[in-house]
């Protein structure tokens, strides 16, 4: 059986390659999250390890996909935009399937200060009838609460929306502050399966504030371009386990290896080796 996990070897950022370094939206909320973690997944190629894929959830992402597709060629507007008083239609363009290929396109800006590329998968646009665009992403979810976008899941969904409209602005396009939520939430009340799942659709709109983007960019370069580890995120619960299973492994050690360990510690502490927010490791 091939072992699961590797270092990967190639993609990590060169400070000496000249060619645009990408980065894609997903990872500017690694960033966000973590800077440790962030530095050894682009930097050293040390990801963090694999969460199992929600395929659910991508069914109907795709099911929805083709649900507005169909109204983006008749120019329609679909019931739920009607519900919810949104006057507006799927937007229809040449690159829509580029900009919804999250793995090796979407859409992109080159960032001329730090060469780096920033990517995102789109899930959709609408067009209001002034050409304005709408960002759009679908959200599927199964809970009987109330679905809003309070918490830090809501405040990451949030971030996403805003690079969306970040990035489309870079490219040319009108778009508006405010983008668009597609809840679809499985329903637990049925009284039998019959083999199929029933949801409910709702639209939750937010005001997006880009302000934030270009200076987190300036960051992620400067860290990128370091040599000095950052420190971890408090609340990261991976660099958590990272530093608890160190010390495991430092009580089983040999007494001669960790009294090395220990002055090169010290040495490094005595330099004053920091990251780029300024803090000791």
């Amino acid at each position: 059986m091939a072992f699961l996990y590797a270092k990967r070897g190639r993609g990590n950022f060169d400070p000496k390659e000249t060619k645009p370094f990408r980065i894609s939206r997903s990872k500017i909320d690694l960033f966000l999250e973590c800077p440790r973690c962030f530095y050894l997944d682009q930097h050293l190629g040390i990801k963090r390890p694999d969460t199992y894929p929600l395929t659910l959830n991508l069914a109907v992402d795709e099911l929805l996909k083709k649900e507005f597709d169909l109204l983006r060629e008749s120019q329609d507007p679909h019931p739920i935009m009607e519900q919810y008083h949104i006057d507006a239609v799927p937007f229809k363009h040449k690159d829509l399937e580029i900009w919804r290929d999250a793995m090796r396109r979407g859409i992109e800006y080159l960032d001329p200060r730090t060469n780096l590329s920033i990517r995102g998968g789109i899930d959709d646009v609408w067009v209001r009838p002034n050409g304005e665009l709408l960002i759009v992403d679908y959200k599927a979810k199964a809970t009987r609460d109330q679905i809003t976008l309070d918490g830090d899941l809501g405040k990451q969904y949030q971030r996403q929306a805003e690079v969306y409209q970040w990035l489309f602005r870079k490219n040319g396009f009108r778009v508006s502050t405010t983008a668009y939520f597609v809840f679809v939430n499985g329903k637990k009340d049925a009284l039998k399966f019959d083999g199929k799942l029933e949801f409910d659709m709702s639209i939750i709109p937010c005001e997006g504030n880009t302000d934030w983007i270009e200076p987190t960019i300036l960051k992620i370069k400067k860290c990128l371009g370091s040599q000095i580890l950052p420190v971890p995120h408090p609340d990261c619960a991976y660099c958590a386990y990272r530093k608890f299973a160190a010390e495991a492994a430092i009580k089983n050690t040999k007494p001669q290896k960790l009294k090395k360990i220990n002055k090169e510690s010290h040495e490094k502490e005595k330099a004053g080796q920091s990251n780029i927010f300024g803090e000791s490791f």
